[in-house]
C-alpha cells in the first residue's frame, strides 16, 4: 500500500470516536515494506451514519441499471423491475435493495437525530407497504422463480424483518406488520428446502450455506422460531460439526466477497455450546489459536469492476465473523486487530463516482462496525 491510504484512512478516522490502536501489518507486507503504520479501532459516529445512509438512500428507488436474475416462462412474465419488485427494485438487485432497506433501518434506530430521517422514513413506507409486499410474495409463487435469491437474499430479507421487531418505534411496527406476509414465506422456505439440501454450499459468494444460516439463526432466535432454529441446527451439526483443517490458505478466491472457512466459523459459534465450540474450532482452523496469526486483507485491484471490487466485501465480512468471535471468546481478542485491518483497508473506498460497490457495500460496512460494538 501506498502511504496515501494511511493518509486518507486517518482523515476518515477523524470521523469515528477511537479507543485503541492496531497495526497493519499484511497492508505493509503487500507493499514490500516491513514498516508497521498506527491505526485507529473504527466506531461508527453520527456522522459516519450521515455518510453511510446516502448509499442506499441514493440507490433504493433507482430502478435502473437493474440486475433481475429472473428465469422467465413465458414472455408475459417480461416486466420492468419495479413492475416486478415494488418493494425492492432499486440498487442494481434484489438482495441489495433489501439489505439497503436494512442499513437504513438499522442507522434510524441506532442514531434518531440522522440528518435525512425523515426522507428515509419517507420512502421506507413507500417501498415496504402492504400492497407492494403482497406483489413480492406473488414473484415466488411461479414455478420458475419459487428459489429466487436463495438463500443470499432469503438471509437479508430476515435480516430486515429482525431489525424491525427489535426497533421500538411505530414506523418500525407498520413496516414489520408489512413485511410480515413475506418473513413469514422466507422462513417457510428455509424450513421446506434445508432438509433437501444434502450438502452445503462452500463458495465465496452469494449460495454461501453458512452465511445465508447465520442470518436466519439470528432472526429466528430475536423471534423465538422454534421451528426454524432447530431446522438449522440440525443441517448445520450435520454440514459442519466433522469439519477438520479448513483450508484458509485457498482465501480468498478472485471474487469473493463471504470467506468460506470463516462464515462456517460464525454460524457454529451460534449453534454449539461453548464447551463444544471450544473443542470444534481449534481442529476446524488451528491458526487461529496462535497469538501470531496474520490474515492478508483482500486486495483489490480495480475498484471500477464490479466483481473485483467484491473482494471490499470480504474485508468486511472477514471483520463481522472475527468481532463476532472476539466479542463471544474473548480468549482470541489477538484476531481484533486483524479485523481492525481489514475495515481500515475497505472503508475509505465508499465514496467515489466510479466505485461499483457502491449499491451494496455500504451495508457490509455498517454490519462489520455493528459486530465491532457487539450488538445484535
Amino acid at each position: 500500500m501506498r502511504i496515501s491510504f494511511y493518509l486518507l484512512f486517518l482523515c476518515i478516522c477523524s470521523i469515528f470516536c477511537c479507543k485503541t490502536n492496531s497495526q497493519i501489518n499484511s497492508n505493509a507486507s503487500m507493499s514490500g515494506s516491513d514498516k508497521e503504520v498506527n491505526i485507529t479501532s473504527p466506531r461508527l459516529t453520527l456522522e459516519q451514519a450521515n455518510r453511510l445512509a446516502e448509499l442506499p438512500l441514493e440507490c433504493m428507488q433507482t430502478e435502473f441499471p437493474n440486475k433481475l436474475g429472473q428465469t422467465l416462462g413465458d414472455a408475459t412474465e417480461i416486466s420492468n423491475p419495479k413492475d416486478l419488485h415494488p418493494a425492492f427494485y432499486g440498487c442494481f438487485d434484489w438482495h441489495s435493495a433489501v439489505h439497503g432497506h436494512w442499513s437504513l433501518v438499522y442507522l434510524l434506530k441506532k442514531y434518531p437525530q440522522l440528518e435525512k430521517r425523515q426522507e428515509i422514513i419517507r420512502k421506507l413506507q413507500e417501498n415496504i407497504s402492504a400492497s407492494n409486499i403482497a406483489k413480492e410474495i406473488e414473484y415466488f409463487s411461479p414455478r420458475h422463480n419459487s428459489s429466487y435469491e436463495r438463500t443470499y437474499g432469503w438471509a437479508w430479507l430476515l435480516k430486515l424483518a429482525a431489525e424491525l421487531h427489535t426497533w421500538d418505534d411505530p414506523v418500525a411496527k407498520e413496516l414489520a406488520s408489512n413485511l410480515q406476509p413475506l418473513t413469514k414465506l422466507i422462513a417457510e422456505k428455509y424450513i421446506t428446502f434445508l432438509p433437501k439440501l444434502h450438502y452445503p454450499i462452500r463458495v465465496g459468494e452469494h449460495s454461501n450455506t453458512a452465511f445465508g444460516l447465520s442470518f436466519a439463526y439470528d432472526y429466528a432466535e430475536i423471534v423465538k422460531d422454534e421451528e426454524l432454529l432447530k431446522s438449522i441446527r440440525d443441517r448445520a451439526m450435520a454440514y459442519y460439526m466433522d469439519d477438520q483443517g479448513c483450508p484458509l490458505t485457498w482465501e480468498p478466491s478472485g471474487y469473493d466477497f463471504l470467506s468460506p472457512c470463516l462464515e462456517e466459523i460464525d454460524l457454529m459459534r451460534r449453534i454449539l455450546t461453548s464447551t463444544e465450540f471450544k473443542t470444534w474450532l481449534p481442529t476446524f482452523l488451528p491458526a487461529l489459536v496462535k497469538k501470531d496469526f496474520q490474515l492478508e486483507v483482500g486486495y483489490v485491484s480495480d475498484r471500477k469492476d464490479g466483481k473485483l471490487v467484491h473482494l471490499d466485501g470480504l474485508n468486511f465480512s472477514r471483520a463481522w465473523v472475527l468481532y463476532g468471535l472476539t466479542n463471544q471468546y474473548p480468549e482470541y481478542a489477538h484476531l481484533r486487530k486483524i479485523a481492525d485491518e481489514h475495515v481500515a483497508y475497505s472503508l475509505p473506498n465508499l465514496v467515489g463516482d466510479s466505485y461499483e460497490g457502491g449499491h451494496w457495500l455500504g451495508s457490509f460496512a455498517i454490519y462489520a462496525l455493528q459486530q465491532q460494538l457487539n450488538e445484535k
